[in-house]
């Protein structure tokens, strides 16, 4: 590789320059991680194990998603909430009008 004259370079190339080694570093560096993982799981297997069983690793846990709906607004049956996460204008509203939870509860 014959090295490069950087002080023939723009503003710009030297911007691209360094994105580019940027994400060849970052790219490299995935790969290496992914080989030493996969030599590992082979290891782990020809012992008799998984990588996870020797490392104590848990599987992630996948979110259950949205909540289903336990409050249906008052005029609009379309409207729900789930009860999580912030309450909504509308739940509030009801609220500060005299209505219960219990009273939009699905």
């Amino acid at each position: 590789m014959k090295p490069l004259d950087l002080d023939t370079l723009s503003l710009a190339e030297l911007k691209a320059l360094h994105k580019d080694v940027t994400k060849a570093i970052a790219e490299f560096s995935d790969r290496r991680k992914i080989e030493a993982m996969q030599a590992l799981e082979a290891h782990a297997k020809e012992l008799g194990f998984s990588l996870a069983e020797l490392t104590g690793a848990r599987k992630t846990r996948r979110s259950s998603g949205p909540g289903s709906a336990k409050y249906r607004h008052p005029e609009n049956a379309a409207v729900t909430w789930s009860g999580r996460g912030r309450q909504p204008g509308w739940f509030k509203s009801a609220l500060e009008a005299g209505k219960s939870p219990e009273s939009m509860a699905v």
